[in-house]
């Protein structure tokens, strides 16, 4: 498709490059990649220290590292000061601007303004809320930042996002009835590739990937496992991530009886990230909250089938029993089950896998993601000039 060269400034609220796990920061960076691969000029703006710092990453790149002082929980607002200023120097230079939420400030310009929405900041620290851990700082914060989101939404031309579940929440959160565009997340599908049927080793163990933290179920994977080791003694779970639990999850999992099937990689490289989803039987995302998870589409980009809680994101990649199958939140036994019927029908995985696959190749890589938020800039700026 020709396209007209466009002057994209996209508005991060992370730091560029992307740290360990960082789920923003990677749709960020890959989303940026794509546009300047396809000969876009674009100029991130995204959290610096002290001092506004700016740098040329490429032809088509240019960086700054905007100032971001330690006013918490005004922080973020106060960091919107100084954007707001460099983007209104920057405007003349520019034709759209694309803000990822959420934690970005609710900026001020005359460009059309699109607003890609990764969760929501009030859903998010409800999550936290669930499971006690709030404070009143926690909930001033909340209630700072939430009136930023709707700030930023107001003064937004479009909003976007990553799963379709994000639009609900929009409704049932903030009661907004605005319409939104889907862009989905997307993954290297060159990078995360299937292994031929030759060099696989299969049914060793079951692959969680994602931080060990409370909103991702992990308690409930335990219970899983429980259930899976006591019909397949010899099988593992193998979790690779960081965060606050490994030592909860490894004492829990110790006093099931399970603590030998239980296996913490820990953080990995991406070469041994791919190895590990290529050469497991079944990839287990146990959330209560996601958006749509990188780590689901690495595993469905290595032909490798997916047992996933019914939420979020989850659902619009997964198609029940054809690519992966889903399971009611908090559900640990029914997870089990599908998890087991995987482990032992090697049809039944490598068919999902190969659907698996298909569904990326079809809609989730970054080609396609890249695709549709061009699209999106070219309609709002159609609209300004009607």
């Amino acid at each position: 498709m020709n396209r007209p060269l466009m002057r994209i400034g996209i508005l991060s609220p992370r730091p560029f490059p992307p740290a360990e796990a960082d789920g923003i920061a990677s749709y960020v960076y890959h989303l940026v990649r794509k546009l300047v691969e396809k000969g876009h000029d674009v100029t991130l703006i995204t959290r610096g220290s002290l001092r506004l710092q700016q740098e040329s990453a490429s032809d088509h790149l240019r960086i700054f590292r905007v100032p971001i002082l330690s006013t918490y929980p005004f922080h973020v607002h106060i960091h919107g000061i100084f954007i707001s200023r460099l983007i209104t120097m920057l405007e003349p230079e520019l034709d759209i601007i694309n803000a990822h939420s959420p934690y970005v400030p609710a900026v001020t310009t005359t460009l059309p303004l699109m607003t890609t929405i990764h969760t929501l900041e009030r859903v998010d620290k409800a999550q936290y809320e669930r499971v006690g851990l709030s404070s009143l700082a926690w909930k001033l914060s909340s209630k700072v930042f939430s009136s930023m989101e709707l700030q930023l939404f107001d003064k937004s031309d479009m909003l976007t996002a990553v799963s379709s579940h994000v639009f609900h929440e929009l409704k049932a959160v903030y009661g907004l009835e605005r319409k939104g565009i889907l862009l989905g997340n997307g993954v290297d599908e060159q990078t995360f590739v299937p292994l031929e049927n030759t060099r696989r080793k299969k049914g060793d163990y079951v692959l969680y990937v994602g931080r060990i933290d409370y909103r991702k179920g992990l308690f409930d994977l335990i219970r899983c496992a429980k259930y899976v080791c006591e019909e397949k003694p010899n099988i593992s779970f193998v979790l690779v991530g960081n965060g606050p639990l490994i030592g909860l999850i490894l004492r829990k999992a110790s006093r099931m009886g399970i603590g030998r099937n239980i296996v913490f990689a820990g953080y990995v490289n991406r070469d041994l990230l791919v190895r590990l989803y290529q050469n497991a039987s079944v990839s287990v995302l146990p959330s209560h909250y996601e958006g749509l998870p990188t780590v689901m589409l690495e595993a469905m980009s290595c032909g490798i089938p997916v047992v996933a809680t019914r939420i979020g994101g989850h659902v619009d990649a997964i198609s029940d029993g054809s690519n992966g199958f889903l399971v009611r939140a908090e559900s640990p036994e029914e997870m089990a089950k599908y998890i087991l019927r995987l482990l032992d029908d090697k049809n039944l995985r490598e068919r999902m896998g190969r659907a698996a696959r298909e569904t990326i190749e079809k809609t989730y890589t970054w080609n396609k993601v890249s695709e549709r938020a061009l699209d999106c800039y070219e309609r709002l700026l159609q609209q300004r000039d009607s």
